[in-house]
Parts: structure tokens; sequence; C-alpha cells
């Protein structure tokens, strides 16, 4: 059984999807569960090798053969006939290596027929053929005799077109794998320092095949033979051959490593086909100090800290980086902090020029090891000796990875302010001009926020390419840099293995100034120092920022790739190539323009060299509800009724009994009906974003990170009349109750004056004033969703995560003002219980007043209350499964038959109640309080 319906409140609290739908299999409505290609190459199988038997020949050639064959060919011998020979065309066909022939030939008796001249054609054999069914090939020797041994006429092989096969780099599986040594005449060109991690390299091969139907890999040499005619009577011998596919397994990832597109993706400390390779420093205490296991390049920190006693209490105080110099990495000599020492300190004696500048940079790395707290100021301060460590002319080796160190702590830092923003954009102007400079034994620099690349690319070179492939983690490491200083292409990234890679293509008029070009490269794991005003990133991520530079180099040719960023639940729906500019310090499309997009890569062309990044625009991926079943439907018409008959019946009996009680009671049934109606006829969107985003062409900057469609109207609306119309049904209960109260605690006969026009009033004018402020607050018409939810017509009250959030006006439009009526309703109706309680021992009528009169009496008022909407709000803090099922179909339950319940308890029981609170009010004055029975009625 589904949920019976909800009453649209506490709708999007318990389930995160916003469905309308839980495990509970209640009804689909608005309750408090809603409110809260082909695989590589394989190398064939050596085929068997058959018996061989000898075949007579005559001055055979040397050339033309199949080389390396073994044949099964049992000869016959037969007469001969002679005749004159004609000289027969001599034909060159492709030679393959390793053809092992598993098809016996028999000879039938030849006979001698003339052969005639014909022009030589020369055929030559390519690398990599692959075949996969028998292929005859023939051989026209010249004989002195005028005899003809197994004459046979064969096929000739044909061209295939050229066929793209993947190829990997060094270090990289070689089992089952087409492995290159040296680039081919066209396509790319393979590079070394490519990383040991199994990332695949897409590089054309032209070759020639046999047709095949299947896939396999005969190696064969190239060669090219060419065959004079000549008087010659030929021997044709047929050869078959067969080959074999065999299918390697994926390799087994271990050490945390992940499969994906028939590679490892390695975690940060290992590398190699299966991730067995270790890409660490161990654990260790050198000279004093103990360092955690760190990777390759980066930079550990000591388990010793300062004491609280020092400026730096809390803070490591020595540094060591993991290196691998020796082939077997260790951690370099530590670097010790003077735990008193400051930021400030630093700079003023850096600026003095006092103080080895050495030991200033790994302190300053120290000072700035725990991002998370530093104060804008600390940071602006750490920029600025960062960038004054750059600049330096003394600098060497181990102060440009200390500054480096400190820039990519700092991209984890949270705090900014506009002091800091000047300091970070003179920081990315120094990286650019310092990845630049050529420092011997410092091209690379790589640390988990940031990478700076230096290289001098020949002067021939076509162009230059940068790439980091894809890790477990979103850091950097340096055996996922990878750089092709000869290349003008973007590799062909098919499973997803890149997540940046630019390409800079030289003109022919930079390759005719016939000098070495200097180039630059910087990578920012995210967009910490480039904050846009232009760009919002509402929903918290983030973008990588790539940065080429060539000096004052004008006209050129850069491609990039950039991997979308996942966003949970949400679809990209738009981007835009961006560069940034440091006139506007924003970013700006200008000379940048979409290339095409898919779900591995955005690419991107640019005519010049700066920062660039992808902005991209997500939108969410919406559950919506399913249409409401027929039990909703059942129960939400049986209150419809029941409400029209108890309106109809109360107004048309509205002479029978005093004002106050026929309109209180009377107003809580016309909300009540209005919102089961709204309810069932528009909680549904009608603008579903059912399709998925089409991506522009155009590149446009967009306005924020989350993409929410303008409000088209009705949707909005319709949640506005379910909050001011279930507003207005708790107000009107609550008025109820407050009539209730004064009758009992007052002694009055009569209401006060002009009460009926206060209830009017504040009944109506209460949900009105609620409804305005919380749409005032949270309504845009280009963000709707800021006060409803997308997936049906109701008050927003999820964040895009699943999670509930106190800030949506759910909480405060709704959950709040409702809560304070119940309670006030709850108190009401114990004061009503307790009263009517009591007994009069000297009064018959109390005597004989049963316990189910007393309690018909107290659930009818509960009833008119709402109070078992009181059930919806425990939903909301059970933990337990079972405990929440039962409250869940409770509520549902109750919920749904509030109108069928007023109408038999106020409408077809009228005598039987009226008797019954009669009663009751009996038992109260003689419990003490006087009042005027008579002249009092609750109906």
């Amino acid at each position: 059984m589904k949920e019976l319906w909800i009453m649209a409140v506490f709708a999007t609290v318990a389930l995160p999807q916003g469905d309308l739908t839980t495990s509970s299999a209640i009804s689909n409505t608005i309750d408090i569960t809603t409110l809260s290609t082909t695989g590589p190459l394989m190398p064939d199988s050596p085929a068997s090798a058959p018996p061989t038997n000898d075949i007579p020949t005559t001055d055979m050639p040397t050339t033309g053969l199949p080389t390396n064959t073994t044949t099964e060919t049992p000869t016959t011998d037969s007469p001969t006939i002679d005749s004159p020979t004609i000289d027969s065309p001599t034909i060159d066909t492709p030679i393959n290596d390793n053809i092992t022939s598993d098809t016996p030939t028999t000879d039938p008796p030849t006979t001698d027929s003339p052969t005639t001249d014909s022009p030589t054609t020369d055929t030559s054999t390519t690398d990599n053929l692959t075949t996969d069914t028998p292929t005859t090939y023939t051989q026209i020797d010249s004989l002195t005799t005028n005899t003809t041994d197994n004459l046979t006429t064969d096929t000739p092989t044909t061209d295939t077109p050229t066929t793209e096969y993947p190829a990997f780099t060094t270090g990289h599986p070689t089992t089952g794998y087409l492995t290159t040594t040296e680039p081919p005449a066209t396509g790319y060109i393979t590079t070394t320092g490519l990383p040991t991690t199994g990332y695949p390299t897409s590089i054309p091969i032209t070759s020639t095949s046999l047709p095949n139907t299947s896939t396999s890999t005969t190696n064969t040499s190239s060669t090219t033979t060419s065959t004079t005619p000549s008087p010659t009577t030929s021997t044709t011998t047929t050869i078959s051959t067969t080959t074999s596919t065999t299918t390697t397994p994926p390799p087994v990832c271990i050490n945390g490593g992940e499969l994906q597109s028939g590679v490892c993706i390695c975690p940060d400390e290992w590398i190699g086909e299966t991730c067995s390779e270790g890409n660490f420093c161990n654990s260790t205490i050198k000279d004093g100090f103990s360092f955690p296991r760190t990777t390759v390049g980066w930079s550990a920190y000591s388990e010793e800290l300062c004491d609280e006693k020092t400026t730096s209490v809390g803070l490591p105080r020595a540094s060591a980086r993991c290196l691998n110099d020796t082939g077997s990495p260790m951690f370099g000599p530590p670097h010790e902090l003077q735990c008193e020492l400051t930021l400030s300190d630093i700079q003023g004696n850096i600026s003095s020029s006092s103080g080895d500048l050495l030991e200033l940079a790994f302190s300053t790395q120290i000072l700035t090891s725990q991002p998370e707290r530093l104060s804008a100021d600390n940071i602006t301060t750490a920029a600025q000796i960062a960038n004054t460590l750059l600049l330096s002319e003394n600098i060497t080796e181990d102060i440009a990875v200390a500054a480096v160190t400190t820039i990519s702590q700092l991209l984890n830092s949270s705090e900014e302010s506009t002091q800091e923003r000047d300091a970070v954009q003179n920081l990315t102007e120094t990286l650019e001009e310092f990845s630049l400079d050529q420092h011997s034994n410092m091209s690379l620099v790589v640390q988990p926020n940031l990478a700076v690349q230096s290289v001098q690319v020949p002067s021939d070179s076509v162009g230059i390419q940068f790439t980091a492939l894809t890790g477990r983690s979103g850091n950097f490491v340096a055996n996922r840099i990878h750089l092709n200083t000869n290349t003008s292409e973007l590799i062909a990234d098919k499973g997803g293995a890149t997540d940046v890679q630019i390409v800079i293509k030289f003109t022919p008029v930079l390759r005719s100034k016939n000098t070495n070009h200097s180039i630059g490269f910087v990578l920012y794991q995210n967009d910490r120092f480039f904050r846009s005003r232009a760009f919002r990133a509402s929903s918290g991520t983030s973008r990588r920022v790539i940065s080429a530079n060539m000096g004052q180099v004008s006209g050129l040719h850069v491609e990039m790739l950039f991997k979308p960023t996942p966003v949970p639940n949400a679809s990209l729906y738009d981007f835009a190539c961006v560069s940034w500019n440091y006139t506007l310090k924003d970013w700006s499309t200008y000379g940048c323009s979409k290339v095409n997009h898919s779900e591995d890569g955005l690419r991107c062309f640019c005519n010049h060299t700066t920062n660039f990044a992808v902005l991209m625009s997500f939108r969410r991926d919406f559950k919506y509800a399913e249409v409401l079943n027929w039990i909703t439907i059942l129960g939400c018409s049986m209150s419809i009724i029941g409400l029209s008959l108890t309106i109809t019946f109360q107004i048309a009996t509205r002479k029978s009994r005093k004002t106050n009680p026929t309109v209180l009671l009377v107003s809580v049934c016309v909300c009540l009906l209005i919102f089961t109606l709204l309810f069932m006829l528009g909680v549904d969107n009608p603008h579903k974003q059912l399709d998925k985003p089409q991506i522009q062409e155009d590149n446009v900057l967009p306005p924020s990170d989350t993409h929410t469609e303008r409000d088209r109207g009705p949707c909005t609306a319709v949640a506005v009349l379910l909050q001011y119309f279930l507003l207005g049904t708790f107000t009107w209960n609550t008025l109820y109750a407050t009539h209730v109260f004064l009758m009992i605690r007052n002694s009055l006969a009569t209401s006060p004056s002009h009460f009926t026009a206060y209830t009017v009033a504040i009944g109506w004018g209460l949900p009105a004033v609620v409804v305005a402020l919380t749409l005032g607050i949270s309504y845009r018409v280009d963000d709707p969703l800021g006060y409803r939810q997308e997936e049906f017509c109701w008050l927003a009250a999820l964040d895009p995560k699943g999670n509930f959030d106190f800030k949506l006006p759910m909480f405060w439009g709704f959950l709040i003002p409702v809560a304070f009526m119940l309670i006030f309703n709850t108190v009401v109706l114990l004061c009503f219980v307790v009263t009517t309680g009591k007994t009069n021992p000297h009064l018959t009528s109390t005597r004989h007043t049963s316990m189910k009169k007393k309690f018909l009496s107290s659930f009818s008022l509960a009833v008119v209350l709402g109070l078992s909407w009181i059930l919806g709000y425990l939903l909301l803090i059970t933990q337990n499964q079972t405990m929440y099922t039962i409250l869940n179909i409770s509520f549902c339950v109750l919920t749904t038959t509030q109108g069928l319940q007023i109408f038999i308890l106020f409408t077809a029981r009228t005598a039987i109640v009226k008797k019954i609170m009669a009663d009751a009010l009996k038992s109260v004055s003689s419990a003490g309080i006087p009042l005027h029975t008579k002249r009092f009625s609750l109906w």
C-alpha cells in the first residue's frame, strides 16, 4: 500500500529525492516523507607446425616466396608432355613472415601450357597485417624444362583502408597491445616521459591488411619484390594460413586501483599496470623527526608539533620532501621551523635581505601547511612572500619548490579579502613568468594543487602538447603529467583518462625563424586565485585553470580539452571557453570559441596564450513524482464530498445555532476543501524538465554553475495557493480552539463582542501575510526554486544534495507557524479532556456520561483542530524504520480522511454529538464552572 496523501506539508522532508513515493509503499502524494569500441588487438597464438613433405622443384627463384613457411604438399609424379613455352607474367605478392600452413595440397597431373609475357607488377607489404581467413599465396617460378607442376590460380590480395590501432607508451601493459618504438610517418608522435600507470595514446598507423572477419595480428617484414619476365614455365604452390585469437582478461587492479577503459587508474601512491609499483616514501624517522608515508615529489610534515607556549602552536616543527633521484624513493634533508617565527617576521626578513632565504622559504611553507587556519591577512602575506621568492635572483631549486608548495597549499584556503585578491593576482602573473625560465634540474615542479612546467621546444617542432592524466584523487602527481614536444593534435580521449590537455600549434612563420621556443605551463587544481564577479559558483563547484605562456607571440593556434566536472544528480547544461583578463580582473570569452563536446571532454580553441578555463553550468536531474494512484484519489474524493456536504448543511441550518461556531466550522471546511481540490488537480508540475539539455553552440559566459529555468507561472501559482489555504486551515483550527478555550475558562454563555469580525480578519488575513513574506523573501522569476520545488508544486525544502535546508521556506514559511498552532490546539484539547473528565457525584447527568461519549467528544474536537498533523512532525525525527512505517500509514490515513471525519462527526451524527457536547458542558458546570448551557452551543 502506498502513501494515501499528504496534505503537501511535509512533502519533501523525508524523501531526499523529492519523490511522492516512499519505501513504505504508501500513496504517491505529498506527505511527511516527501517533504522531508573494440578491445585491444591481441597477438595470435602460434599455430602448431604440421609435418613437412619435400617437394621436388627445379631452379626456384629465391625472391617472391613466403619466408618461414611450412607446407604440407604431397607430390604425385605424373607424365609430362612437352610443349613450347611462352613467357608468362610474373606477379609479386605480399610476403608474410611466420605463416603456418595447415591445409595439405595434392599435386594433380600437370600439363605444359604456353605462357605469355606481361609487364611486371610490383606490390609492397606493410607491417601489422590483420588476417583471419585462409590466404592463398601464388609463386610463379621460372623453370628450364617444359613442365608445369601443380598449376593453381589464386585470387590476388587487395589493400584495405588505413586502420587505427591503439598504441601504448613505455611503462604500460604490453601484453595484447601494439607497441610502437618510433613514430609513424603520419599521425601522432610518441614521446618519452609518459606515466607508468597505463594510459593509452591513440596513434593512427597506416597499414595494409588482408580481408578479415575477426581480429588477429600477424607481424611481417616490410619488403618490396620485383620479378622480370622470362621464358619460363611456372610452378604454383597453394599455401593456406590459420590464425587464432586469444583474449587476455583485463588487469586486476590492486592497492586501491580502479579499472577504467581496460586500464588501472591508480591512487597517487601507486603506479604500474596493476598499481603494484610503489610511488611513495615509507614513513620514517629522520634527524629526530617522524614523517608519514608521502607520495614522490610532495612534501611531508613531521608528527612533532610546536608546543603551546609558541606562536605556531599546533603546527609541524619540520618538513621534508619525498625524492626519487636514485631510483629508490626516500626523504630529503628535513627543514626545521622556529616556532616563534610568524609570516610577518619572514616578510620583513626577506625585504631586508636578512636571514637564509632557503630557510625562510621552508618556514613559510610550514606556516601555511594548515590553510584552514589561515586568516585573510595571513593568506595575503604568504602570497606576497611566495611572489618575492619566485622573482628572486638567487632562487634555487629548493627555494622554488618551497614557494610552489606554499602556493599549492594556499589554493585550499577559504578566507578572502580585497587585499588578498590583488596579492594572488600578482602571484598568478609571476607564476606565468616563472614558468618561462629554464632552471637547471627543475623543468617540472608538481605539488597536489599546482604543477609548473618549463620547456624549450626545437625550432622544427610543429607544436607542443601538455596533458594531465586522471587519477583516483584530484591531486596532481608527476608521473601523470605528460609533455609532447612535437605534435599539433590533441590526443583522442575516448575513456575520460585526461583531466586537462592543451596543444599549441606553431605556425610556419614561427618555424621559419629557426629559433627554439621557450614555453611555460601552469596548472591550477581550482580557480581559488581567479574569483569572478560575472560567474557565480552557487553549488560549490570548482574549475581547473591552465596557463600557457610563450611571451610576446601573436597569431597562435591553441586547442584545449577539459574533462567535465562530475556533479551529483546533475547534467551538463552549457559551458563557455574563457581566458582570464587581467585588465578586467575577470573571465572573458574574447578570442576563444567552442570546438565540440562529448561526455569525455569539452574542446576549446583560442588565438592567444594566458590562463584558460571552462566555465560549466549544470542542471539538476529532477525525479518527478508519479501520478496519484487510485487510493489517493478515492480518499481525497470522499473528503471532498464530505466537506461539501458539511458546508451545505452548516449554511442551511445556520439559524438553529450560534453564529460564531458556524463561521468557524464552515471556514475550516472551505479552506480544507479548496486545498484538497488544488492538491488533486494541480500539485503535479505541468512543465517537467525531462529532456536532456542541449548545449548551445554560442560561446556565452554563463552567470552561474547552476542553471534554473525561468518561471513559467502555473506551478508557482499552485504552490502559493496550496500554502495559503493549508495555512488558512490551521489558522481557522486555532481560532476554533480559541473559541472553545474562551467558553471553558471565561464562563461565558456567548462569545466576546466583535469576536466574529476578529476571527474573519485573522483567519483570512494571517495566511496572506505569511505567504506574502515568503514570496518576497525567496521568490525570483529567474530562480523560482528558491520558493517552490521543481518535482511538484509545493514549498522548497531540500538543498541540491537532498538534505533538509532550514533556510528554505518550507521550514520558516510553514513548519514553524503550523507548529505553534498545533501546540496551542493540543493544550486546548488537554484542557477540554480534563474538564469534561471531571465527574460531580451529586449530578446524575455526569454519573451517567459514559467514557465512550467523553472520548467521542474529545475526538471530535481533535479532528476539527487538525491534531493528526502532529504525526507529521514525529516522522521528521523518527529513525526506526518500523516506527516510521507505522506513523507514516497512520498519518496518511488520518489526514486523508479528515474531511470525511468532519462530515460524520459534525453532520451525519449532529443530533448525537449535540447531546454529547451538552452533557459534557453540564459536567463542566457541575464541576464548579457556571456555564449557561441552555444558551451556549459549540455548534
